[in-house]
């Protein structure tokens, strides 16, 4: 085994240095995963977390949050050279679809995968699984990725993938791609991890068994998961069509009754006979032989306002921001200003996004739910189409 050394460099700006594991090939069946690899893009929802910049007509993976590409561009980008774009699958909700696919037209039209209504991801993964066995076989491995992740070292996560579908090949079995957790994120799933794949000592950069799944704990857990080594759910995972369509057809009963319609390709018919669950709650929380394989390649979930001051490059006191912004004696802020300067003084934790007809400040803290604050808005102000 060779160990390529890699700086990660959190969002937060330092820089620690770590290895990742290379392995060659060592079946034909390894060889091949490199040059057949597929892969599903959960991109559905407006991303209200992200009010008011995100809206119906400008969701949340139509902005350029972390870079100069909008979030689902980047994503896209992230994958290639190892899965092409007509080898990936977009599953997406219909009323943003058209504007989805006009970010990303490299992927074929064909490939865009539009829910009739919200399914949930566990409902997404499975229809694009089944989509992926029709066309490719259903010994095909694919990644599952969310359209918002933000990823400092493209090639590493490229190396990461390949190094998980090399082990779903080899084991049959459900891959997770997981991030050392360093603070305790309620909004986060948590990988506990088990017995080391193969024997040996317990690493943290080994792929190893997975003792159990926990998803969005609350602080008190989630303090206890950091300290006992836990990893982040990175919304990353490896599988083959044929094994996650299984699993879910045991393990998650809220999609068994219509698994047959989608076989049969009669979505209509699936969506009507099925529950909402997330991927986490319905399958890898109920899932017993699951792996992970750790990462580290500069992750970041983008779900909240907060994140950006991981995700963004940030100042010489922890400001990040967005536009013309000036910061004189503040410390910690996120600003997004688009039309007009912003200036803040003497201030620390807060988020101010300027619009084109509208400004909303709060703090950091208050930023992580905006729920309360949508259902107490008039409508004509929560859905309110913002000018050019």
């Amino acid at each position: 085994m060779r160990n390529l050394i890699v700086p990660v460099v959190p969002v937060s700006g330092q820089t620690s240095v770590s290895t990742l594991p290379s392995e060659e090939p060592r079946t034909q069946a390894e060889r091949d995963v490199d040059a057949s690899m597929w892969a599903i893009v959960l991109a559905g929802g407006i991303g209200s977390r992200f009010w008011p910049l995100s809206t119906p007509d400008r969701p949340k993976q139509l902005l350029k949050l972390i870079g100069e590409q909008p979030l689902i561009t980047e994503t896209i980008s992230r994958l290639r050279p190892l899965i092409p774009p007509e080898r990936v699958l977009v599953l997406t909700s219909r009323d943003i679809a058209p504007a989805i696919h006009a970010a990303i037209p490299e992927v074929p039209h064909t490939n865009m995968l539009v829910e009739p209504r919200p399914l949930g991801t566990a409902a997404a993964v499975a229809w694009g699984a089944q989509e992926i066995a029709r066309r490719a076989g259903p010994e095909t491995i694919f990644t599952c990725v969310h359209a918002d992740l933000a990823i400092a070292f493209p090639e590493f996560f490229r190396q990461s993938l390949i190094r998980a579908a090399r082990i779903a090949v080899r084991e049959r079995a459900l891959v997770t791609v997981g991030v050392k957790a360093t603070r305790p994120e309620t909004g986060f799933g948590y990988i506990r991890p088990g017995l080391p794949l193969h024997g040996g000592m317990s690493d943290d950069s080994a792929p190893c068994r997975v003792k159990s799944f926990i998803e969005k704990p609350g602080p008190v857990l989630a303090e206890m998961l950091v300290s006992d080594g836990a990893f982040w759910n990175a919304g990353i995972f490896v599988w083959r069509a044929q094994d996650v369509l299984a699993a879910l057809a045991e393990h998650t009963s809220e999609l068994a009754h219509g698994l047959q319609a989608l076989g049969q390709r009669d979505f209509v018919r699936f969506a009507g006979m099925i529950q909402s669950v997330s991927i986490e709650r319905g399958l890898l929380e109920r899932y017993q032989n699951l792996i992970l394989v750790p990462g580290e390649f500069g992750w970041d979930d983008v779900g909240t306002w907060a994140s950006l001051r991981r995700a963004r490059e940030l100042d010489d006191d922890g400001n990040g921001a967005h536009g013309e912004v000036h910061f004189v004696d503040s410390t910690g802020n996120v600003v997004h200003a688009e039309g007009v300067p912003v200036v803040l003084y003497g201030v620390s934790g807060m988020l101010v996004v300027t619009l084109a007809g509208l400004t909303f400040v709060t703090t950091l803290d208050r930023a992580s739910e905006l729920r309360p604050l949508l259902e107490a808005l008039p409508d004509e102000l929560r859905n309110v189409q913002l000018k050019n």
